[in-house]
């Protein structure tokens, strides 16, 4: 791993209140003990644990852990999990949020044919939202992005997810397409869009 991903001091300045309240975060590479804490994280941000699917969210919650588990035992190129721990005046690391970032093949969606980097399962504990946490890990996820030696980046995000949109505007993430699908016409799902951001190593794309 580079130096940048483990040198605080390589940041750049932070100005608005919710960037200095994210240099009380550390982004690291995630390792085995941390999977309880990810697959809990992503279990509360992405089902419900109330009302019809309650009862499920236990196994919801297993089938994360396990598919993490796997993933991290037998890493892919080009494919990393990281994870913001939160230090507290005890010394205790809380892990407050996670995201993934790998490499992906041709799908519908992408014409030229071309591997490309697409990042997924951004998730924050709900008690560390709007603090800068999504920010901090997605800026990480770019810089590794850069370092790979990879110009674009692509993700999905929910179309009535209004704060992640908002947020991944800011960031410079632009709308590629939207996507719908049987769960969109027959359960009235949100449907997804899909986001691009280029990202140029020293000058503009």
């Amino acid at each position: 791993m580079t130096s940048w991903f483990f040198d605080p001091s390589h940041e750049q300045p932070l100005t608005s209140a919710a960037e200095q309240a994210a240099q009380q975060f550390q982004i690291r590479a995630a390792t085995t003990s941390d999977l309880t804490a990810i697959s809990q994280i992503i279990a509360e941000s992405f089902h419900s644990q109330t009302g019809f699917w309650g009862w499920a969210f236990p196994l919801l919650r297993l089938g994360i852990y396990e598919d993490f588990r796997n993933r991290l035992s037998s890493p892919a190129p080009h494919h990393i999990c990281l994870v913001a721990v939160h230090t507290t005046v005890t010394g205790a690391n809380n892990l407050v949020g996670t995201v993934e970032l790998g490499l992906r093949f041709p799908d519908s969606w992408r014409k030229n044919g071309r591997s490309f980097i697409y990042l997924s399962n951004l998730a924050v504990d709900q008690k560390y939202r709007r603090h800068g946490v999504a920010s901090k890990l997605l800026l990480s996820c770019e810089k590794l992005c850069q370092e790979w030696g990879f110009q674009d980046l692509y993700l999905h995000v929910l179309e009535d997810n209004h704060q992640a949109r908002q947020l991944y505007c800011k960031l410079g993430y632009k709308m590629c397409q939207v996507e719908s699908n049987w769960t969109f016409f027959f359960l009235q799902q949100s449907r997804q869009i899909l986001l691009h951001k280029c990202l140029p190593p020293n000058s503009a794309c």
